[in-house]
């Protein structure tokens, strides 16, 4: 609860002062409901039903799936704008770590002309 108020301060804050590359993500106050501490791209809407989540002795292990009518190239501008931000460390192309996690922001197919775009993000204890 405290990192999740800790996260929405940043966000606000972020967002209130203006870095330039969060500009897109002005309506960036809603957070994944399976990753609590992840915000939720504008544009991308969590399938609820799709998530899972566990606790494991190395730490926590979660899915989350996204979908909406944006594009990979945007999804991970965002999420590579944002994620620094809130802690997060790129370290290369879709993948980022905090701490003792690491994020993967995954694309598991392609769309279809006119279909949204699937974003999947799996989170789980480094050196898993």
């Amino acid at each position: 609860m405290v990192r999740r108020i800790l996260l929405v301060s940043a966000v606000t804050v972020l967002l209130l002062g203006g870095a330039p590359v969060f500009s897109q993500a002005q309506d960036a106050t809603q957070f994944l409901a399976t990753i609590e501490d992840l915000p939720l791209m504008p544009g991308l809407t969590e399938d609820a039903t799709a998530g899972v989540n566990f606790d494991s002795p190395a730490g926590r292990i979660v899915e989350a799936v996204t979908f909406g009518k944006v594009s990979e190239q945007q999804v991970l501008d965002f999420y590579a704008a944002a994620l620094p931000q809130l802690g997060w460390r790129q370290d290369g192309g879709a993948e980022f770590s905090r701490e003792r996690e690491i994020l993967k922001i995954e694309f598991p197919s392609p769309p279809k002309p006119g279909s949204p775009l699937t974003v999947r993000f799996a989170l789980k204890p480094a050196g898993e």
